[in-house]
């Protein structure tokens, strides 16, 4: 029984990923970015079959333990382009920082202006950095590790959908601006989007994602005092 729920799990997941990256490679739409439908498809499965996310977990939480090494192997990229990091390291950690702060202040500001919960806004608060110092910011601060997660999410596969409009539509063609753009708004989702440029905009976009997680680490608690 544990064998089937979880080669159902694992086997969903995978042919859902596949299938969606295959629709995009035909079809180049920012909206068919394949981690957006593949978990679009995977949700309105599980609901008209009435399986429970518990019991797809099982199989799907293999994903989660590649997660690791799926950063750890964008080492390589950002390897090959040091050069580039070096020559504007400055840039980057400037840009990087005023990002961070731009994006932890927004959310908590636009959060109190809309009157959510307080518990809701400080889970909010690093939606930006990646899942599991997001997670772990997040219950320091007394907001809801879980609904961190989901935020992470949104606005890494929000941020990799809309960058290319942005991209287009303010002439953005620079391989340091594209880079630090998405590694600081849509952290590893955002590093993969930045991939698909090239492995210059990919290497600066995984530093960015890095230097965004320590900032806001840092900055979050006490943007909070400040604002509360």
């Amino acid at each position: 029984m544990i064998v089937g729920v979880t080669l159902f799990g694992f086997s969903l997941t995978l042919l859902a990923y596949i299938l969606a990256k295959a629709v995009y490679k035909r079809i180049r739409i920012p909206f068919l970015l394949p981690v957006l439908t593949a978990t679009a498809s995977i949700m309105i499965l599980l609901t008209v079959f009435n399986v429970s996310y518990e019991t797809y977990y099982i199989g799907a939480q293999w994903f989660d333990h590649l997660l690791g090494p799926a950063v750890v192997a964008l080492a390589l990229p950002l390897y090959r382009q040091l050069p580039l990091v070096i020559k504007y390291l400055r840039t980057i950690l400037v840009s990087v920082s005023i990002g961070a702060v731009i994006g932890v202040s927004t959310g908590l500001l636009l959060a109190g202006e809309l009157g959510v919960k307080e518990e809701l806004q400080l889970s909010i608060v690093p939606k930006s950095v990646t899942a599991p110092v997001a997670m772990d910011v997040a219950a320091s601060l007394g907001g809801v590790p879980a609904l961190a997660a989901v935020f992470v999410a949104v606005a890494g596969i929000g941020g990799s959908v809309i960058s290319s409009y942005i991209f287009q539509l303010a002439h953005i063609h620079h391989p340091l601006a594209r880079g630090i753009g998405l590694g600081c708004a849509s952290h590893a989702i955002g590093t993969a989007k930045a991939l698909e440029y090239g492995e210059q905009e990919g290497a600066i976009s995984s530093i960015a994602m890095t230097i965004s997680a320590i900032v806001v680490s840092i900055i979050a608690p006490l943007l909070v005092f400040l604002l509360y």
